[in-house]
Formats: C-alpha cells, sequence, structure tokens
C-alpha cells in the first residue's frame, strides 16, 4: 500500500469514526499506536473535522453572538493544534530522508509535503459531504445532479493530489527535491507577537 492509499484509509476512517455520532463535543477515539505516522495523521484529520462542522455552526444566522465568539476562539485554538500536527507530519518526513543527500541541483518545493497531505485530509472531507448531498432524498434533481458533477471533480482532484504527493516524496528520497522544514510563525496566538494582546499586558 502507498503512503496516500494509507493515508486516504485513516481520513476516511477519522471521518467515518466522526460521523457516527456526529457531534462537535465527542471525543476522539483515536485507534493508532501513539506518536505513528496514522496516529497522527487520525488526529489531524480529527480536527479537520471537528472544524468543518464549527464552521457549518457558526454561520447560522441566528446565532447568539456570544456563542458564535466561543465557537471562533475554539476554531482559532483548533487551528494551531493542525498546525503543529502538520509540522509534526513534516518532522516525521524529514527524520525519514535525513540521509538523503540532495542533487546540487536539487528543487526546493512550492510546499512541503505535510502542507500537501493537510489538502488531502481537507478533500477526504469535502468528499465525504458531497457524497451526501449528491444522493439526499429530500434534495432536487437539479441539486443532486449539481452536486455528483462536483463530486466528479473533487475525486479526480483527489486522484491528481495522492499522484502528487507520491511524485514529490519519491522525488526526495532519489535527491531531485530538498527536503525543507518550514515553521508556519503563526502570529495571532501569541501574546508576544499579536499587538492587540501585548499591548493589553502592558496596560
Amino acid at each position: 500500500m502507498s503512503f496516500t492509499e494509507n493515508a486516504w484509509a485513516v481520513f476516511n476512517q477519522s471521518v467515518e469514526d466522526y460521523h457516527v455520532k456526529d457531534n462537535v463535543n465527542s471525543e476522539e477515539k483515536n485507534p493508532f499506536q501513539a506518536d505513528s505516522l496514522e496516529w497522527i495523521l487520525y488526529t489531524k484529520n480529527w480536527i479537520d473535522t471537528v472544524q468543518w462542522h464549527l464552521e457549518d455552526i457558526i454561520r447560522e444566522e441566528d446565532i447568539d453572538p456570544s456563542e458564535a465568539l466561543v465557537i471562533k476562539r475554539r476554531i482559532d485554538k483548533l487551528n494551531q493544534k493542525r498546525t503543529d500536527l502538520v509540522e509534526q507530519i513534516d518532522f516525521w518526513f524529514y527524520n525519514k530522508f535525513k540521509g538523503i543527500v540532495p542533487d546540487q541541483d536539487a528543487r526546493i518545493n512550492t510546499e512541503t509535503p505535510a502542507w500537501s497531505i493537510d489538502r488531502f485530509s481537507i478533500l477526504a472531507l469535502k468528499i465525504y459531504h458531497m457524497s451526501i448531498e449528491a444522493s439526499r432524498v429530500d434534495a432536487s434533481d437539479d441539486h443532486k445532479m449539481k452536486c455528483r458533477q462536483k463530486l466528479d471533480i473533487l475525486l479526480e482532484q483527489q486522484s491528481d493530489l495522492a499522484t502528487a504527493i507520491e511524485q514529490l516524496l519519491a522525488d526526495i528520497e532519489i535527491g531531485k527535491v530538498k527536503m525543507k522544514l518550514y515553521k508556519q510563525m503563526k502570529m495571532y496566538n501569541d501574546e508576544s507577537l499579536n499587538p492587540i494582546l501585548y499591548q493589553k499586558i502592558r496596560k
């Protein structure tokens, strides 16, 4: 089984497990060995899935503003956890390929393997939910037809992205692409970097 086939299976297991209760407050029960790559991938997708549904909830037109603020703060915290996990995936690959000596003319990719995998995880969610919309019994035929067309595009994107990730990993392994780690340097959660926060602390 290729890396992307394994990751796709893990992502879909996470999505299916979440939708057993379909509740943003459900407890994650990661079935994989702690700190294994599969464990990281499962937790990463679980966070994506919870965020997906929080984003749905916060768009309710009649939502109480105070509740919306609580959800927004929760989304911010999940975003930070998600970023940390993406960087953890990159570190896993960095260790895997640390013995590879890149070619002198090795390319630097526009994004790291883990940020491609991040998009792969989101695609699993898009495909899951678009599949539901494409066969929703209470939806119009026109709605279902449009959703089936969108689903076809998403499935093509999934195939293309899987191929691109495999090609990137293969190129890193043979030294054609240089594996580098990049930190996202998110500033809004850092009390020393967000001026709204550090100005408040000084007062």
